[in-house]
């Protein structure tokens, strides 16, 4: 739990609340995420989740707006 109590001072420097992270890296904030590649696909990650590749391809992701739905 350290690391991601230092993410977020870190994070909280920067920009305060990050909208997009790298495969590999811990998600900063839960709520709904989509891949950079393929933005109609929304995921759910809890924060300290540590981000995915997509589709078996490291990937940008990018946080939706809490009020976001999905057309599917």
């Amino acid at each position: 739990m350290k690391r991601i109590a230092l993410l977020k001072e870190r994070q909280a420097g920067n920009a305060g609340n990050a909208s997009s992270t790298a495969t590999g890296s811990h998600c900063p904030v839960s709520g709904l995420w989509s891949p950079d590649h393929d933005p109609h696909t929304v995921l759910s990650f809890f924060e300290g989740h540590v981000f995915p590749a997509f589709d078996g391809v490291p990937t940008v992701w990018r946080r939706r707006p809490s009020g976001f739905a999905s057309a599917n």
